[in-house]
């Protein structure tokens, strides 16, 4: 039976999460909008909460929080950390969706070193994120200028010379790019194999040839570090290939990346809710204060209908999300209805941010509104993470080779 009923503990704790969203993080948004950085002293307060607030969360047994805020099982003693992601993840966004991306650990480089990396790859990689006096990030290397969405046709080479493998390329809109201690990249032995030649490979800060390229100036989001990265003939051991030679026998390669997605679009879903939700109530307060909807003016009823679509959508959006939250915790497969709750819910928020600035008017506009960020952050949502096209692909591929019963 699907269970989607937050835990008391789990309840407590979005509480918690949401006052921290509403007195310190709404608090430093806008500022941090116009620097494009938050303060690392606001960081390095948050690393504590890394495990109940990121999707790339270190592993107990590798010196992480196993769960954050002790609320990621149920009263079975059974896991519940994605669910509980969504929870955290959908409050910060509500606060400000530039804090999440921007939290210290290993970020979205996590999944793919836990589903791929052997045991001491987990343990080299992971455990720089035991040391809290100092900001440490991971981060994943996948998009390039010529392959965002369609993930077989990135160009980054790699080749083995001897016990070394020389990497190749350009990767682009990398979050917490130049900051990351590490990056999981992806690279091709040859583009004429298709997925079965791809390669994942863990790239460690100042190695010889990787290299910071621009920082990019963004739309929204502009908190957030987006950095393009430069591979030239930069030379890595065996050892920082994941998951070592012999898990490349078939597509492994391209189907780590894809596991990576199962567990992140659900995520950018909630972050897509959280986001949604505030330009919401900020309409709603608007309406409150300026109009009294029970008068019968065609304009009134209008809002009011706007108001009440708002919140059907965003409850179905973060239903999806917690559905396919539930699925990934129980094991279940779950690409299908991860797209299914990403391009629905970055569709939903792009509308309802821009019904936000429909309504508030000039008010909405300004720049020291959060309603103006809203909407310009907003758009990414519908593109990163696959673009709601490629979401489209996915759910139809699913749906004809395995047909749904309702």
């Amino acid at each position: 039976m699907v269970d989607l009923q937050p835990t008391p503990k789990q309840q407590q704790v979005r509480e918690l999460i949401h006052q921290f969203a509403a007195h310190a993080v709404r608090p430093i948004s806008l500022q941090a909008d116009r620097d494009h950085k938050i303060p690392d002293e606001f960081l390095l307060r948050l690393a504590a909460m890394r495990g109940a607030m990121s999707s790339g969360e270190v592993p107990a047994e590798y010196g992480g929080e196993g769960g954050g805020l002790g609320a990621s099982k149920d009263a079975r003693g059974r896991s519940q950390q994605n669910r509980f992601t969504l929870l955290s993840a959908e409050e910060m966004a509500w606060g400000d969706g530039s804090v999440l991306l921007s939290l210290p650990g290993p970020g979205l480089g996590g999944p793919p070193i836990q589903f791929m990396g052997t045991p001491e790859q987990k343990k080299r990689f992971f455990s720089i994120f035991q040391d809290q006096e100092k900001l440490h990030y991971g981060a994943y290397g996948l998009t390039e200028p010529g392959a965002g969405s369609d993930v077989s046709a990135i160009a980054t080479t790699c080749r083995k010379d001897g016990k070394t493998w020389v990497l190749n390329g350009r990767k682009c809109f990398i979050t917490n790019g130049a900051k990351a201690d590490w990056v999981v990249i992806f690279a091709t032995v040859d583009r004429v194999l298709g997925r079965a030649g791809q390669r994942a490979f863990v790239v460690e800060k100042g190695t010889p040839g990787f290299s910071v390229g621009k920082i990019e100036e963004k739309m929204g989001l502009r908190a957030s570090e987006t950095a393009e990265l430069v591979l030239d003939d930069v030379r890595l051991p065996e050892e920082n290939l994941l998951g070592g030679e012999a898990h490349y026998a078939g597509k492994e390669g391209f189907m780590g990346a894809m596991k990576t997605f199962d567990s992140s679009r659900p995520v950018v879903g909630a972050l897509a809710v959280g986001i949604a939700r505030a330009a919401w109530e900020a309409t709603r307060d608007f309406v409150r204060e300026n109009y009294v909807l029970a008068r019968p003016i065609p304009r009134y009823a209008q809002l009011a209908t706007l108001l009440a679509d708002g919140a059907r959508m965003i409850d179905a959006a973060r239903l999806l999300c917690w559905r396919a939250g539930w699925m990934a915790d129980e094991g279940i497969p779950n690409a299908k209805e991860a797209s299914m709750a990403k391009a629905y819910a970055a569709k939903m928020a792009m509308k309802v941010c821009a019904d936000a600035v429909q309504v508030l008017g000039a008010h909405g506009l300004e720049r020291s509104a959060f309603v103006e960020k809203w909407y310009r952050d907003i758009k990414v949502f519908d593109i990163f993470e696959g673009t709601a096209q490629i979401q489209r692909i996915v759910i139809s591929k699913r749906i004809l080779k395995d047909p749904p019963s309702f």
